[in-house]
């Protein structure tokens, strides 16, 4: 399958190399780098290492996310996977994921950190309380229990198209999976290795942002919550 890495960043120019260099082969060709209004190294490192930037200057996780769809859709891939650019996952374990897909023939899957091997202290608790919440609310609506809010991912390029991603910051993990069992996409979950980022978390590593963060899970769980489509499965 054709595979388009996107990676969102900002201020990552001690990580994104890292990232890139740890990427498989097979799936190194296609790297984009969606950069989101950097004021460090981030874009010359990740052109170093071959990758595709593009600018995401109006801030946000998902405005970043979206600038790399963009670009990734002039390449017509059939599979996005999203990692972050702090080196905090595995890039290796994109293979896992992707295999994971494909063999179950899903549409959706979650790299899982609360179900694979997190170093101590890489989850911080606010980070942990609201995947428990928002994973505890996902259940209760639409009975699909995940374990995670990770943004290691890998989604075909229909199912994208499909749920029309739109939030431009915080809420963007949450609405891919939210969107994607009201659709009745087929999802599931594979666990992956997770560890310290470089650098700090620009959302759950400051009261602001871990606040943000947990408003706009609500926001969005209460948007999107309309009726269930009955394919969902894993």
């Amino acid at each position: 399958m054709k595979t388009v890495v996107i990676i969102p960043a900002f201020n990552e120019e001690d990580s994104i190399g890292k990232v890139i260099e740890h990427i498989p082969a097979a799936f190194r060709s296609d790297v984009i780098v969606a950069d989101n209004g950097s004021t460090d190294a981030t874009a010359r490192s990740a052109r170093a290492c071959n990758a595709t930037v593009v600018s995401a200057p109006r801030r946000g996780y998902g405005s970043a996310c979206l600038a790399g769809i963009a670009e990734a859709r002039k390449r017509a891939p059939d599979l996005y996977v999203f990692l972050d650019g702090d080196y905090s996952d595995y890039p290796e374990d994109i293979a896992g994921i992707v295999d994971h897909l494909i063999k179950r023939n899903l549409d959706l899957v979650i790299g899982s950190r609360t179900s694979g091997l997190a170093d101590p202290g890489a989850l911080l608790p606010q980070a942990i309380f609201g995947n428990w919440l928002s994973t505890t609310l996902m259940a209760w609506r639409y009975g699909y229990r995940f374990t995670d809010l990770g943004p290691f991912r890998a989604i075909r390029a229909p199912a994208l198209e499909r749920i029309q991603m739109r939030d431009p910051d915080y809420g963007w993990t949450m609405e891919m999976q939210v969107k994607a069992l009201r659709y009745g996409l087929l999802v599931g979950e594979t666990p992956v290795r997770y560890r310290k980022r470089i650098g700090k978390s620009k959302i759950t590593g400051t009261i602001k942002g871990s606040v943000s963060a947990g408003v706009k899970i609500l926001w969005i769980l209460a948007r999107y919550s309309g009726p269930v489509a009955p394919e969902t499965k894993t």
